[in-house]
């Protein structure tokens, strides 16, 4: 893998997707000032503090409102990227994210957390036009602390199928954790809410997320 493969640049005008000898992933970050994005011939509006990650087949186009300032970033990397070994338990590198192509695999940030990720993405972009040394370990570890934040807020709804009963069980802890979560913090009281046993639910996390309920609950907090 070549830090040099890796693209970024910031959301200053209308973009289309473009084919490439090496197809790349997008990662879209979209803040503020966007009519909507395109994605298949379909139209997203209202799509500020979003993250779109985006396979090689699909067609997209971003539309700016008239301002020259920027509307958040797009990331572009290599298949190679996605495969270095830091990545790969996390949750977005587990179910896919990259490789979903029957629906728009999107997430929300919250402002809190849009804040962190703006200043990952400046960083960034500062360091990929550098040489300064160490640069692809600064690099590699701004990445994967950019997946972590997008790995708390996964919402796996994207991913349930009607027989995947642990899947969307997991969705609904997810869920209810969103909810109560200034109000219970423990496992067993998710559990109850849910008519499953502690073991049960602390199971289907760690099969589906690869991590314990209890960290989620934890997370959230």
């Amino acid at each position: 893998m070549t830090i040099q493969t890796i693209k970024i640049s910031p959301i200053l005008k209308k973009v289309t997707s473009k084919r490439s000898v090496e197809d790349y992933y997008t990662l879209c970050w979209i803040q503020n000032g966007i009519k909507y994005i395109e994605i298949n011939k379909i139209k997203y509006k209202n799509v500020s503090n979003s993250v779109f990650f985006l396979t090689p087949d699909f067609d997209w186009k971003i539309h700016k409102n008239g301002t020259s300032a920027s509307s958040g970033y797009l990331l572009y990397l290599p298949k190679s990227v996605l495969e270095y070994p830091a990545f790969k338990n996390l949750h977005i590198t587990q179910v896919r994210f990259f490789k979903s192509i029957d629906e728009i695999p999107k997430i929300n940030l919250s402002p809190g957390i849009e804040k962190r990720v703006q200043s990952i993405l400046e960083m960034l972009d500062e360091l990929l036009s550098t040489n300064l040394p160490h640069r692809e370990e600064a690099i590699l570890s701004l990445l994967n602390t950019f997946f972590v934040y997008c790995d708390g807020k996964c919402n796996i709804k994207t991913f349930i199928s009607d027989n995947n009963q642990k899947a969307a069980l997991v969705y609904k802890f997810k869920k209810r954790i969103d909810k109560h979560f200034s109000e219970y913090h423990e496992v067993s009281a998710y559990a109850q809410l849910l008519y499953v046993s502690d073991k049960y639910l602390n199971e289907c996390v760690k099969e589906v997320l690869g991590t314990n309920a209890k960290s989620l609950i934890d997370e959230k907090l």
